[in-house]
């Protein structure tokens, strides 16, 4: 039986968010074996040189088991460097039985692309994800904490939960989307922590991935 989790932790504590919901994509085959990734960047604002930022700190149970990354800066984005690992553990060795688990954990996230627009400077100074899997299902969490510049968000937040972010007289600059999953129904689970999707108000185009994690039951 397949069970997902989505967990926040932040001044209001830790919740928990169970079973399949609003937001949840659907997919035609199975996510990867276990992997995760702080995130990426890949946006163009306006006439200047896109900004692209390949996924960072990638680790997967079929390897590289562990990976990590530093600073990363380019103009109106820093990922603040973090670890990831994904590992298998053997559980019965009588029937080679496994189970995995893929984590990524980043720190001092910073998105400033939207101020020159009169939007808010977005900060996140820690944050995890993992995915775990077993024989008998898959379980993905994420955590984050000292959020600034997207406001007060719903407690617990919802699958696919979209939070607009605007200038002050209302203009669309971008949607942060938080606690994306893609559940293919066979078990296996992706969850992306958040995406900021930029909007034509703020002269940008593209996205900004953070903290992505995936995993399949094990065989």
């Amino acid at each position: 039986m397949r069970s997902t989790m989505a967990r926040r932790a932040g001044l209001v504590g830790t919740i928990l968010l169970a079973g399949l919901g609003a937001g949840v994509t659907p997919a035609a085959a199975s996510n990867p074996v276990g992997v995760a990734s702080l995130g990426s960047a890949a946006f163009t604002k306006g006439n200047a040189a896109p900004i692209s930022i390949p996924s960072l700190g990638d680790c997967a149970v079929e390897g590289p088991t562990a990976n990590s990354s530093g600073v990363v800066t380019k103009t109106g984005i820093t990922f603040g460097g973090g670890t990831s690992a994904c590992t298998t553990t053997v559980v019965d060795p009588d029937t080679d039985a496994t189970s995995t688990k893929s984590e990524a954990k980043g720190k001092n996230f910073e998105l400033s692309a939207l101020v020159s627009s009169s939007g808010p400077r977005i900060k996140i100074r820690e944050y995890t994800v993992t995915c775990t899997a077993t024989q008998q299902g898959t379980n993905a969490s994420w955590t984050y904490s000292a959020v600034t510049g997207l406001g007060t968000l719903p407690n617990p937040v919802p699958v696919g939960y979209v939070k607009p972010i605007t200038k002050s007289d209302g203009t669309l600059l971008a949607e942060a989307i938080f606690n994306e999953q893609i559940l293919p129904g066979n078990g296996s689970i992706a969850l992306t922590m958040l995406r900021i999707k930029f909007a034509p108000g703020s002269g940008i185009t593209g996205e900004v991935l953070l903290g992505r994690t995936a995993c399949s039951p094990t065989p």
